[in-house]
Protein backbone atom coordinates (compact mmCIF):
# COMPACT_ATOMS: atom_id res chain seq x y z
CA UNK A 1 0.00 0.00 0.00
CA UNK A 2 1.38 3.40 -1.01
CA UNK A 3 0.58 6.38 1.24
CA UNK A 4 1.25 10.10 0.92
CA UNK A 5 1.88 11.84 4.23
CA UNK A 6 1.42 15.62 4.12
CA UNK A 7 2.55 17.10 7.45
CA UNK A 8 4.55 20.32 7.82
CA UNK A 9 5.99 19.66 11.29
CA UNK A 10 9.21 17.83 10.47
CA UNK A 11 9.43 15.86 13.75
CA UNK A 12 5.82 14.68 13.54
CA UNK A 13 6.23 13.88 9.86
CA UNK A 14 9.28 11.77 10.67
CA UNK A 15 7.58 9.91 13.55
CA UNK A 16 4.50 9.04 11.49
CA UNK A 17 6.62 7.99 8.51
CA UNK A 18 8.78 5.69 10.66
CA UNK A 19 5.73 4.01 12.16
CA UNK A 20 4.14 3.48 8.74
CA UNK A 21 7.39 2.03 7.40
CA UNK A 22 7.52 -0.38 10.37
CA UNK A 23 4.05 -1.53 9.31
CA UNK A 24 5.47 -2.17 5.81
CA UNK A 25 3.70 0.71 4.03
CA UNK A 26 5.38 2.52 1.15
CA UNK A 27 5.40 6.19 2.22
CA UNK A 28 6.10 9.46 0.43
CA UNK A 29 6.22 12.60 2.55
CA UNK A 30 5.75 16.27 1.82
CA UNK A 31 5.62 19.44 3.89
CA UNK A 32 3.14 21.80 2.18
CA UNK A 33 -0.11 21.69 0.25
CA UNK A 34 1.30 22.60 -3.15
CA UNK A 35 3.89 19.85 -2.85
CA UNK A 36 1.12 17.40 -1.86
CA UNK A 37 -0.87 18.26 -4.98
CA UNK A 38 2.26 17.85 -7.11
CA UNK A 39 2.87 14.39 -5.63
CA UNK A 40 -0.76 13.38 -6.19
CA UNK A 41 -0.63 14.56 -9.81
CA UNK A 42 2.20 12.18 -10.73
CA UNK A 43 1.76 9.23 -8.34
CA UNK A 44 -0.94 6.70 -7.57
CA UNK A 45 -1.59 6.54 -3.84
CA UNK A 46 -3.86 4.15 -2.00
CA UNK A 47 -4.45 6.77 0.72
CA UNK A 48 -3.40 10.22 1.90
CA UNK A 49 -2.75 11.36 5.46
CA UNK A 50 -3.33 15.09 5.35
CA UNK A 51 -2.69 17.88 7.84
CA UNK A 52 -5.34 20.62 7.71
CA UNK A 53 -3.03 23.55 8.49
CA UNK A 54 -0.42 23.15 5.74
CA UNK A 55 1.57 26.08 4.31
CA UNK A 56 1.04 27.28 0.71
CA UNK A 57 -2.31 25.44 0.37
CA UNK A 58 -4.30 24.16 3.34
CA UNK A 59 -5.59 20.63 3.70
CA UNK A 60 -9.08 21.60 2.51
CA UNK A 61 -7.69 22.90 -0.78
CA UNK A 62 -5.66 19.71 -1.21
CA UNK A 63 -8.76 17.61 -0.45
CA UNK A 64 -10.76 19.56 -3.03
CA UNK A 65 -8.02 18.86 -5.58
CA UNK A 66 -8.01 15.15 -4.68
CA UNK A 67 -11.78 14.93 -5.12
CA UNK A 68 -11.47 16.54 -8.56
CA UNK A 69 -8.74 14.23 -9.89
CA UNK A 70 -8.84 11.03 -7.78
CA UNK A 71 -12.41 10.98 -6.53
CA UNK A 72 -12.30 7.79 -4.46
CA UNK A 73 -8.88 8.13 -2.85
CA UNK A 74 -9.22 7.71 0.93
CA UNK A 75 -8.07 10.73 2.94
CA UNK A 76 -7.39 10.88 6.66
CA UNK A 77 -7.23 14.34 8.24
Amino acid sequence: MKILLAEDEKDLNNIIKKQLLLLKYNVDTCFDGVEAMDFIAVNDYDAVILDIMLPKADGYKVLKYIREVKKNMPVLF
